[in-house]
């Protein structure tokens, strides 16, 4: 019986009840008018009476014309059957009619019930709702998955290679134990899985209860800690009975660091819950009862926290460290989410792998996802990399914001201001190629211009982080060069924080000064503020440094804008009338080469674009002069 069937059950008995109750009531009560007893002996002696109902101590009198009426005898009234039968007043009686036993208790204890009722429910929605009500609270929530109902195999989870290799021997251990006892060896009884949000842990771990086709018991780190102390450690004590009884099979944690967490640090010291869950949890893993055959598997995005009696081996023995994939391994992915969507002839997931960096895996599917809704929306068969490309847009800086009303000047100015951050871009050496630039708004942005790695970074040289902070700089200066220093706007303050934020990391953490030694010089925050681990004279000469690399590569990037004057009024217009280009036309303007129409670009857009010729076109080009 499922919680909605007794919910309606519940419900329908107490309908039932307040139901009766009401009709009991309704059938003591009459409609009849009441009169005093006084005015009914007057009746009675004027002989306006026709007959006379009596019910206990009530009096029904139905007079001469018909009409009804009730009184109540106040007191016992000797004279009243005499004075009846002498006025020759038909007397009718019937027996004094009381409620039944079981609807009186009903009645009286109705609202106690009610209260006892109410009571319950809200102790059942304080524990979780767990199956079984209160009583079960201390019950395991977890949900168990039979070799059946777990359908992923290693196959379903694409890249993880390294942590996939790590946790083979964990299959082979399910599948045949004999092999590693023989040899004296022993399985690692816990495996913690270690990365950022949405890497893949649960699913790796699902793949490892499928291909060892066993049972898999899964739980959130949460489920165990509730309000009342002692309902964790009963939780845990249950959840690893079960596992028990279905040996071999896995226990997965999600989210372990909820329940995990260093003792000590709790307000109430060791009465805490959370802590007494967390000691029987420890207990449970390597304590005097033997748990061969199960394996306990957890993740977690924060091991720093975790309490280091956990993480010592013969609990989890193993960290397996899922980070997020690399060029490869984001090509593999998008491969297993594209298998049921049908794709365009010109997506190519090497170059979407390569445009997107620091993804998980997650988000890859998330972007498959929104490619697919995309083409849907637009009525098409086939999803093409014109919607990868917006889904992609879309999730780095946030959905078109088309409605947004921009001035001529406003839309000039942010066209300068991306053809800058280009051109230099474009030139500047070891810099990220340059994928495309855009003055469609998004999200915060009015603009943007993306330049995508060739590969994966592990580190930057210094030349290449010196690139990065005269692009930086070049949007602001193009602004400079074209309206004047005194009508630049703000739009450059995240260019301006990033460029800061880079060059004083190449002094303080990465020893990329000539007057300092390569040391770690930086604050220290604690709980009496932000605390200077370096002297005043050193502070200062970092400080010079910083100012050195900024003002080093702010005049590299507005000499070079000022030698490309013509490239950037050229970048402007093709902005202006494309709104987005991509490198095909880079290149082009880049090398001086008329400016052939992106992919996609119809006769009816050269038509709409014509009608408005320079369009934002309100500063002269070098051609003017």
């Amino acid at each position: 019986m499922n919680d909605m069937v007794k919910n309606l059950l519940i419900w329908g008995i107490i309908a039932v009840v307040l139901i009766a109750g009401f009709n009991q009531f309704s059938s003591i009560a009459n409609s009849n008018p009441q009169v005093n007893y006084t005015q009914f002996n007057s009746d009675i002696t004027n002989g306006k009476l026709q007959e006379v109902h009596i019910k206990g101590r009530e009096i029904v009198a139905t007079t001469k014309d018909n009409g009804n009426y009730v009184t109540y005898i106040p007191y016992i009234d000797d004279k009243l059957m005499d004075d009846l039968l002498s006025n020759k007043v038909p007397v009718y009686g019937s027996p004094d009619e009381r409620p039944s036993l079981i609807v009186s208790i009903l009645i009286s204890w109705f609202p106690i019930i009610l209260l006892i009722g109410f009571w319950l429910f809200i102790m059942r929605q304080m524990q979780g709702g767990g199956k079984g009500g209160p009583m079960s609270v201390g019950k395991s929530k977890a949900k168990m998955l039979t070799p059946d109902q777990v359908k992923t195999k290693f196959t379903d989870v694409a890249g993880s290679e390294e942590a996939k290799q790590e946790v083979t021997e964990v299959v082979d251990f399910l599948r045949d134990p004999g092999k590693y006892q023989k040899l004296g060896g022993r399985i690692p009884k816990g495996i913690l899985m270690v990365g950022p949000p949405g890497t893949g842990k649960t699913l790796l771990a699902k793949a490892i209860a499928g291909e060892a086709n066993v049972p898999f018991f899964s739980m959130s780190g949460s489920d165990f800690v509730e309000m009342f102390v002692g309902v964790g450690a009963s939780r845990v004590r249950d959840l690893f009975e079960q596992a028990r009884k279905h040996s071999p099979c896995i226990i997965f944690i999600d989210e372990i660091d909820a329940v995990g967490r260093k003792r000590g640090a709790g307000s109430m010291g060791g009465h805490d819950e959370r802590e007494q869950t967390l000691n029987q949890m420890l207990v449970e893993m390597d304590g005097f009862e033997t748990n061969s055959g199960i394996i306990i598997i957890a993740a977690t995005n924060r091991v720093d926290i975790l309490d280091p009696a956990l993480l010592r081996p013969g609990r989890f023995d193993r960290q397996v460290q899922i980070g997020l994939p690399d060029l490869k391994s984001r090509e593999q992915i998008l491969a297993v989410h594209v298998r049921k969507v049908p794709l365009g002839s010109d997506v190519n997931l090497a170059v979407l792998a390569r445009g997107t960096p620091n993804y998980s895996g997650a988000q890859l599917a998330n972007l498959v996802n929104e490619a697919a809704l995309f083409a849907a929306r637009r009525n098409k068969r086939l999803v093409t990399m014109d919607e990868f490309e917006e889904a992609k847009d879309k999730i780095d800086m946030g959905t078109q914001r088309r409605s947004l009303s921009m001035t001529k000047e406003q839309l000039t100015n942010t066209a300068y201001h991306e053809a800058g951050h280009a051109i230099v871009g474009y030139l500047m050496p070891e810099h990220n190629p340059l994928h495309k630039v855009t003055i469609i708004p998004r999200g915060g942005a009015l603009g943007v211009a993306f330049f995508l790695p060739e590969g994966d970074q592990i580190s930057k040289t210094r030349t290449q982080l010196e690139s990065e902070i005269s692009t930086a700089y070049a949007g602001r200066i193009a602004e400079g060069l074209i309206y004047g220093e005194d009508k630049i706007t703000s739009g450059a303050s995240s260019d301006i924080q990033f460029a800061s934020n880079v060059a004083r990391a190449m002094v303080t953490r990465w020893g990329f000064s000539d007057r300092l030694p390569p040391a770690l010089f930086e604050y220290e925050e604690s709980s009496y503020g932000v605390m200077k681990k370096i002297s005043d004279g050193t502070a200062k000469i970092i400080d010079e440094e910083v100012n050195a690399i900024l003002q080093r590569n702010y005049q590299r990037a507005k000499t070079t804008l000022t030698e490309n004057i013509d490239i950037l009024h050229a970048m402007k217009d093709a902005l202006l009338k494309y709104e987005t280009i991509d490198k095909k036309q880079i290149d082009e303007l880049m090398n001086r080469q008329p400016v052939t129409p992106p992919d996609g670009w119809t006769a009816s857009d050269e038509k709409a674009a014509q009608e408005v010729p320079n369009k934002g076109r309100d500063t002269p080009s070098e051609s003017d002069n």
